[in-house]
């Protein structure tokens, strides 16, 4: 089973997958202010890679920030590669 789940700490936060409660990888960000986000980095385990899980974190953060009425800044470069190749998600993007 694959979940995902949000932490946050003040300015700081990140999504992160997990796959029958292993710690399969995350997304970090940062509060720019309190209209954007800046995700700077993706990372996914060596034994989860192939499984899209980057993309769905991705997708979260997405989610999120269309909840929240805020912009997403990639600086991430899988991040910003994921924004580039898909066009629906580019109403949240800084």
């Amino acid at each position: 089973m694959v979940k995902i789940e949000q932490e946050e700490n003040g300015k700081k936060g990140r999504f992160v997958i997990y796959e029958d409660d292993q710690f399969a990888g995350e997304i970090t960000y940062v509060w720019a202010d309190d209209s954007k986000i800046k995700i700077d980095h993706t990372r996914i385990g060596e034994a989860f890679g192939g499984k899209g899980y980057g993309k769905q974190l991705v997708m979260k953060a997405v989610e999120f920030a269309r909840e929240k009425g805020i912009k997403i800044v990639p600086i991430c470069p899988f991040v910003k590669a994921t924004f580039e190749r898909d066009e629906s998600i580019r109403d949240v993007r800084e």
